[in-house]
């Protein structure tokens, strides 16, 4: 039985970060930026509010049917990811979701910097599924959706993991792991990860 998916709209806002604040809400880099639970309950929305903000104006978020997941991405021009206004991006962010703490702008910061950005790209910045969903398959659902697509236009995909668990999600769609994780300081892994598409490998 097939998942059925659509492209979200500014009416699906409002239901997109909730379900994105429930799926990252226990996540290891969440957990990071906003550390103790009271305090990330407080403010964690904002910054996947944020995040929605951005993907909706510049790329596309892919919305399971049923609203129990989604996936946020963006189409990444070769060496065009980090432009001049992405250094004032990572403060006003900061400023917008939380502007006593440093690490909503670190975050950002970081994890432009081991972005690759020498061949055009999908960057599938992240996916959230319901707690209450999971292991239903959506997730990977949602992923093969674009990755059909990066396989025909001849088009490599790229993520950061921010768990062990979705690594090895990524790693049986055709991810590899790209270089050293990134270590957050006094903090979680990330791994940076790239796949080829299917058509170009021999």
């Amino acid at each position: 039985m097939g998942v059925g998916i659509r492209v979200a709209g500014e009416g699906d806002r409002e239901a997109v970060v909730a379900l994105l604040d429930r799926a990252f809400l226990d996540d290891p880099v969440s957990g990071w930026v906003f550390p103790g639970e009271a305090y990330r309950r407080a403010t964690h929305h904002r910054l996947m509010a944020a995040f929605t903000d951005i993907v909706l104006a510049d790329g596309w978020i892919d919305l399971t049917e049923d609203g129990a997941a989604c996936a946020l991405w963006l189409s990444v021009p070769a060496e065009e990811h980090q432009e001049e206004g992405d250094e004032d991006g990572f403060a006003q962010m900061r400023e917008a979701v939380d502007p006593q703490n440093e690490r909503v702008e670190l975050i950002g910061r970081l994890t432009a910097g081991i972005h690759p950005s020498d061949r055009a790209h999908a960057y599938l910045w992240m996916i959230g599924v319901d707690p209450a969903q999971q292991g239903r398959g959506l997730g990977t659902a949602l992923v093969e959706h674009v990755l059909e697509r990066c396989d025909r236009d001849g088009l490599p995909a790229y993520l950061e993991a921010s768990n062990a668990r979705s690594r090895a999600l990524y790693e049986r769609l055709g991810f590899e792991v790209l270089g050293a994780p990134l270590e957050l300081p006094d903090g979680p892994s990330m791994w940076p990860m790239w796949r080829e598409p299917r058509g170009n490998r021999a």
